[in-house]
């Protein structure tokens, strides 16, 4: 395996392959609005989080690569049901294509 280093310059022994992209998954709210406290198990996971590491993209009919759009980084919103979860190195993570990924979130 090779190491892949992360935007957190953490290094762990993980290569996402073609056009899959590893995800770390926002925090969810701990409190309501209205300053209840959510216990884990009731927590909406969130529909964001942060891009890890990418795969090199994936290749065309002629055998092109094709960079991705996203990269170590990036904030990013995405499905609901999207990515595989996975745990590496104690962390929770998501992999997942970049074609389930719905776009960079910019901050100003």
């Amino acid at each position: 395996m090779f190491a892949t280093e992360c935007a957190e310059a953490v290094t762990w022994d993980f290569r996402p392959l073609h056009d899959r992209v590893v995800i770390r998954r926002a925090e969810g709210d701990i409190k309501s609005k209205g300053g209840i406290i959510i216990p884990d198990t009731a927590k909406e996971k969130p529909q964001e989080g942060t891009v890890i590491a990418v795969g090199p993209g994936a290749r065309d009919e002629s055998g092109a690569l094709i960079a991705l759009d996203v990269k170590a980084g990036d904030a990013v919103l995405f499905g609901k049901w999207s990515g595989a979860e996975v745990k590496i190195d104690g962390d929770d993570l998501l992999i997942m294509k970049e074609t389930d990924i719905m776009g960079i979130v910019e901050t100003q």
